[in-house]
């Protein structure tokens, strides 16, 4: 079963990722008390097992928030994901597309930006169109995607 394993909340642009054990995603506007809000990159995630590669693959064992990302999941290949529909706990997010690695990941580890560029590294970003508080162990999985005219 796939879960939800990491909660990164940022609070300031450029600023550290807090952990948190739970959070309230908004529909439409993101991960409260996140700094990023609306728009189509409301939240950002990654999977876990492909961070792991990641840091084999640079003999590096850093920890996820190095990535930045607000969702950490386990067991959920984001490649290619671009228009489904994940459910986290309660919440569905619509992916919009895959984070790209910025020059910040070479920071963390020289060479990481380079090879998150490969088979979507760097993880996805998406769109709160449920919102709902999810927690660290919620289940995580793909649905169909939600009827708009309904």
């Amino acid at each position: 079963m796939a879960v939800l394993h990491q909660i990164w909340i940022k609070r300031a642009h450029r600023g550290k990722m807090d952990p948190a054990e739970r959070a309230t995603l908004v529909a439409g506007r993101g991960i409260s008390g996140n700094a990023d809000q609306g728009g189509k990159r409301q939240v950002t995630l990654i999977d876990r097992e492909r961070w792991h590669e990641l840091m084999d693959r640079g003999d590096a064992n850093l920890e996820t928030n190095a990535r930045r990302a607000n969702l950490v999941i386990d067991s959920v290949d984001l490649l290619d994901s671009r228009g489904k529909t994940l459910r986290i706990g309660p919440a569905r997010l619509l992916i919009h597309g895959e984070t790209r690695p910025c020059e910040r990941m070479d920071e963390v580890l020289p060479g990481l930006q380079e090879a998150m560029r490969e088979r979507w590294g760097g993880g996805a970003f998406a769109e709160v169109i449920e919102g709902g508080e999810i927690a660290v162990g919620d289940e995580v999985e793909w649905v169909a995607a939600l009827n708009s005219d309904s």
